[in-house]
Formats: structure tokens, C-alpha cells, sequence
């Protein structure tokens, strides 16, 4: 999220995080502080393989509530964040086969939450969506957020998902006019049909 009034119209949806992040590849690369920030819900900094420092300025500019650490950051690094920051950490997980919860059991106790996210050669913001069956192989005790893929007509897939750990969605590029300016209309449409059920 860069856009002020894009920030305002979606944090008016209800929604419990609003995402910022900073990674240069990424078309939503945040490059400043936008005119406005929410103050509803909870700031999350989305980082891959940044620096401590690099996470304590932005977090010291943006003044997150949650670190989302979305590269191969060890849980080592995930538990010194949520030290020196005093902030929740997530960590995200690229998923493709059943084998890829192997490493995940690692870092049980050093996140708050994890995102289960499409296995992709680039980091994150493919759009495309992994086979969800594959959620019965998770069993830890860390809640999760889905991501990957979701769109306008994932409603019903999403409902019958019963996963006791999956306690979110992430609604990230099918709900965007273009890189990191959300279509509110889309979005309002599917958080109700989902709330309803």
C-alpha cells in the first residue's frame, strides 16, 4: 500500500492487517511514507532477507505492529526481531509439495503467525495459487494466513477450507487495479460474502 486515499478507503473495509513492502524487485517496492497511514489496523512491514537495521528504520518510520519476513530468514533472525523490536513476527512460506512443511517445524515458537504462500522462482506476488489440499500436512501449532493466488471468485473454495489453524487471508495482486492500489469495490464484494457465511 502506497496511496494515501487508497489506504483510507480500504482500511474503512474493516480489515483486520494492511501490508507495506519493501523490497526493490517488487512492483510495490514502498519507497516513503504515504500522506496517511492507518490507524485502525495493524501495520505490517513486509521484508525479504533485509538487514536488522534495515527492518528497525522502517519499523521506527512506519511504526509496524507486525514484521512479515518473507526470504529464507532463519528462526534465529525471526525470534532477534521480535526481541530488539518488541513486534509480532510472521514468517511466510512458499509451498509446492508436502515435503516443503518439513522446514517450517523449525521455527514453531519464534512467530506469532506463519503465511503459507505459491512456491515460485521470484519472491512472493505470482497470483497463482497452490494446491490447498496440501494444508492437511501442516501440523503445528503456529496459526497461519493464506496467501496465493486468492481472487474475487475464491469464495467458496475458502469456505470450505477447516484447517483449526488458518485463522486469515491475504488479498494481495487479484484484488489490485495495478501494483499496490487495491480495487476497493473487489475487495468490499469478496469481505462480505465471506463475513455472511
Amino acid at each position: 500500500m502506497r496511496d494515501a486515499e487508497n489506504i483510507r478507503a480500504v482500511e474503512a473495509l474493516g480489515i483486520d492487517m494492511m501490508g507495506f513492502i519493501f523490497y526493490e524487485p517488487s512492483a510495490r517496492n514502498v519507497l516513503y511514507v504515504p500522506m496517511y497511514l492507518p490507524k485502525q489496523v495493524k501495520r505490517v512491514g513486509v521484508f525479504v532477507n533485509s538487514s536488522i537495521d534495515f527492518i528497525v528504520e522502517k519499523c521506527s518510520a512506519f511504526q509496524f505492529d507486525i514484521v512479515q519476513l518473507h526470504g529464507t530468514e532463519t528462526p534465529e533472525f525471526c525470534k532477534e526481531v521480535a526481541t530488539k523490536l518488541q513486534v509480532e513476527v510472521m514468517k511466510a512460506f512458499s509451498l509446492a509439495t508436502k515435503d516443503d512443511f518439513a522446514k517450517i517445524n523449525e521455527y514453531e515458537g519464534t512467530c506469532s503467525r506463519y503465511v503459507f504462500d505459491t512456491k515460485t522462482p521470484k519472491m512472493g506476488g505470482s497470483g497463482q495459487k497452490f494446491d490447498w489440499n496440501l494444508l492437511e500436512n501442516y501440523k503445528g501449532k503456529t496459526p497461519f494466513l493464506l496467501s496465493g493466488g486468492i481472487d474475487a471468485n475464491s469464495v467458496n473454495e475458502v469456505l470450505q477450507l477447516t484447517h483449526s489453524q488458518l485463522v486469515g487471508l491475504d488479498l494481495n495482486s487479484k484484488f489490485e487495479i495495478s501494483p499496490a492500489l487495491k480495487n476497493v469495490d473487489l475487495l468490499r464484494q469478496f469481505i462480505t460474502e465471506i463475513r455472511k457465511s
